[in-house]
C-alpha cells in the first residue's frame, strides 16, 4: 500500500490533491449547465480567451489572475451582447471573439522574449506548484459558485431545458444566461492556473457528461461529477508520481478516461435490461405463429 499513500505524504503533492478536488468541485457546479446547454464551445473559447489578460499582466509583473479575470469579463460581456444580435448566431460570435481574443494574446506574447515559460504554465498548469494562497482563493471561488448555483438553479433549469417557459415564469433568461455565463468564467479563472487552459475543459465537461448516465437530477449530476473529478485528480497524481507525467495533463486524461468507462458501463447495462425483453418478445411471437394456422391448415 505504500506506493498508493507514498506521494501524498510530500507536501506539494497534498496542496495539488486539495486543489483538484477543489477545483473539481468549481467545475461540477458550472460544467453541468454547460453539459446540459451543449456549451463546450463556449468553454472552450472562454478559456483560451483568457490569454491576452494574462500576457498583460505577465509583462506588466501584475497578479496573472487579475489579468484572467478582466479578460473573462470582457468575453462573457462580449458573447452576451453578441449573442443579442437577431442577425448573428451564438456560434459564429463565439467563434469571432476566440479568434479576436486569442489573436491578441498572442500578439502580445510575440512582443516578450522571455514569456515562453509563462505561456507554458499557462497552457498546461501545474497543479503541484500549488501554494496555500491559491487554495485560500480556491476555497472562496468554491463558495462563491455555490451561491450563484443555489440562486440561480430555477433559473438555469428552466433556461437549459425550455427559454420561452422561463420567459414566461418571468425568470429573465438573457440575465440568467449572463450571470450563468459569468459561472462559468469563475470556473475558468479559478483552473485555469491548476491544469491549464488547455486541459481545462476536462474538468469542466468529463465528470458531469460521465455523470450524466448515472444521475436522475441536475443536482444528482453535480454531485456525482465532483465525485468523479475528485477521483480523477487523486488517481492522475498518483499515476504522475510512478510514471514522471505532466501531473495537470494526466489528471484531464484520466477524467476523459473515465468519461468512455461510464458510457461503456451505461451502455452495457441498458443493454441487459434489454436483453430479457427481447427474449421474451421472442418467446411471445413464436407462440403465436406456433398457434396460428396455415392457410393449408384451414
Amino acid at each position: 500500500m505504500e506506493w498508493l499513500t507514498a506521494p501524498f505524504e510530500v507536501a506539494f503533492v497534498q496542496r495539488a490533491l486539495w486543489a483538484g478536488i477543489l477545483v473539481s468541485a468549481i467545475c461540477a457546479l458550472a460544467g453541468t449547465w454547460v453539459v446540459l446547454r451543449g456549451m463546450a464551445f463556449l468553454g472552450d473559447a472562454m478559456s483560451h480567451g483568457l490569454l491576452p489578460g494574462v500576457a498583460v499582466a505577465s509583462l506588466l509583473g501584475g497578479n496573472l489572475l487579475v489579468g484572467a479575470v478582466v479578460s473573462a469579463a470582457v468575453m462573457t460581456a462580449g458573447v452576451t451582447a453578441l449573442g443579442r444580435t437577431p442577425r448573428l448566431s451564438q456560434d459564429t460570435g463565439i467563434g469571432l471573439l476566440f479568434v479576436g481574443m486569442l489573436s491578441l494574446g498572442v500578439i502580445i506574447v510575440s512582443r516578450s522574449q522571455s514569456f515562453a515559460v509563462d505561456l507554458t504554465g499557462f497552457l498546461f498548469g501545474d497543479v503541484l506548484a500549488v501554494r496555500e494562497s491559491d487554495l485560500t482563493l480556491l476555497g472562496v471561488a468554491l463558495l462563491l459558485a455555490l451561491g450563484v448555483s443555489v440562486l440561480g438553479h430555477r433559473a438555469f433549469l428552466a433556461l437549459a431545458f425550455d427559454e420561452r417557459k422561463a420567459r414566461t415564469l418571468g425568470l429573465r433568461p438573457r440575465l440568467a444566461h449572463a450571470v450563468l455565463l459569468g459561472l462559468l468564467a469563475l470556473a475558468i479563472v479559478a483552473s485555469f492556473h491548476i491544469v491549464g487552459t488547455l486541459l481545462v475543459l476536462g474538468l469542466l465537461i468529463a465528470p458531469p457528461a460521465a455523470a450524466l448516465p448515472w444521475a436522475r437530477s441536475v443536482s444528482g449530476v453535480m454531485a456525482l461529477a465532483a465525485v468523479l473529478g475528485a477521483a480523477a485528480t487523486f488517481g492522475g497524481l498518483l499515476l504522475s508520481w510512478h510514471l514522471s507525467t505532466a501531473a495537470g495533463a494526466t489528471v484531464s486524461a484520466l477524467a476523459v478516461g473515465l468519461f468512455f468507462l461510464s458510457h461503456l458501463a451505461s451502455g452495457l447495462r441498458h443493454r441487459r435490461r434489454a436483453r430479457p425483453v427481447g427474449v421474451a418478445a421472442r418467446a411471445v411471437t413464436s407462440a403465436r405463429s406456433a398457434t396460428t394456422p396455415r392457410p393449408n391448415e384451414t
